[in-house]
């Protein structure tokens, strides 16, 4: 075990056994059965104070408030990972992460052995892929003109439709951590609606219809917003590339009315504190937007409009705890992976949970 620094504040090892290696459904846990660490600040700056205690899933409605607002995102999660042959035979795992405007697909080839990035394939390379498609290499992204990339920009030949050609050729983006395959109901939320994530929006897995009942019947309201997950980078650790996003005017109005009235914002996952603030305005005041993001927060960034956030447990090195710093503070996040390293939390989309009220 190595120990990993991720920006000037958050430090700890992730606990040999730590990752969650199939759904907790597999493990003999439900959905909302799953722990829940919850981390609270409050108290001015000479007597502020940190709490931390342990819970599950189950009992999220009794840790709001009537009139808080819970945002969650509705994408849908795609069958994202296909096989492809390079010219010369050997074979790849190709991560589509998205599509652009102008039809082109943004991929990520990965070494077919799941050992990460392949950073050998140059501009210009073709892969074969499932069902007599090709795809053509063009420039690297988000940034052109790179010698090794990660992620790249890529024609397809013939043009294909990228939902219906995933659902038919492609299967769930997994990493090594994860012990066997397991089907695409397994990677979707209960609140997934807009087909459009490289991988699940998991911060909302263990959400089950029953407990959103018991949300609203406390008075907490619940709120959409679109925003469609690109690939991961668990290996570099990168900053997220610009993703797609849609906040409604019905959202931005039902967050604007709970910050009016006291109450907190609470972003269900990174991918919801991404929407909203870039969504937000300076003072806080969220108006509908959509189309693309490019938003990095962080201690440099910090958030203005939310105020709660109920997430997963990322690896050490993973960009989204310079996100959570900006939720929540540096002191908070530190405590809370304390004590989820201590407790020997489960990491990873099929892991356990964390509740920040700053």
């Amino acid at each position: 075990m190595t120990t990993t620094t991720t920006g000037p504040s958050v430090r700890f090892t992730l606990p040999r056994g730590g990752e969650a290696t199939a759904p907790p459904e597999r493990r003999g846990v439900s959905r909302d059965g799953v722990r829940l660490l919850v981390a609270r600040s409050a108290g001015p700056a000479a007597d502020y104070r940190i709490h931390v205690e342990h819970r599950v899933f189950h009992d999220l409605p009794e840790l709001l408030e009537p009139g808080d607002i819970v945002v969650v995102n509705t994408s849908a999660t795609l069958p994202a990972a296909l096989d492809g042959r390079s010219p010369d035979g050997r074979m790849a795992v190709v991560h589509v992460s998205t599509t652009l405007d102008d039809g082109s697909w943004v991929v990520e080839v990965r070494r077919f052995d799941g050992t990460g990035p392949d950073l050998d394939v140059v501009v210009g390379t073709y892969l074969a892929l499932p069902g007599d498609v090709r795809l053509h290499l063009e420039v690297s992204y988000p940034e052109p003109g790179l010698g090794a990339s990660r992620l790249w920009r890529a024609t397809v030949m013939p043009g294909t439709a990228l939902p219906a050609y995933l659902t038919r050729h492609g299967r769930p983006i997994a990493y090594g951590y994860v012990d066997g395959h397991f089907p695409l109901a397994d990677y979707q939320t209960v609140f997934a609606t807009h087909h459009g994530s490289a991988e699940m929006a998991s911060a909302a897995r263990p959400f089950t219809a029953p407990l959103v009942v018991r949300l609203v019947a406390r008075g907490i309201t619940m709120a959409p917003i679109v925003l469609h997950a690109g690939v991961s980078s668990p290996e570099a650790h990168e900053a997220p590339v610009p993703e797609r996003f849609d906040v409604s005017a019905s959202t931005a109005r039902l967050v604007n009315d709970a910050r009016a009235a006291g109450r907190r914002v609470v972003a269900v996952g990174t991918t919801v504190v991404r929407a909203l603030e870039s969504a937000a305005a300076p003072d806080g005041t969220v108006h509908s937007a959509h189309g693309w993001t490019d938003a990095v927060l962080g201690p440099d960034r910090p958030v203005r409009a939310v105020t709660g956030l109920v997430t997963g447990l990322h690896a050490p090195g993973a960009s989204h705890l310079l996100l959570l710093e900006a939720v929540a503070g540096a002191d908070l996040i530190r405590a809370a992976y304390v004590a989820a390293v201590e407790r020997r939390y489960l990491w990873h989309e099929f892991g356990d949970s964390m509740l920040f009220l700053p």
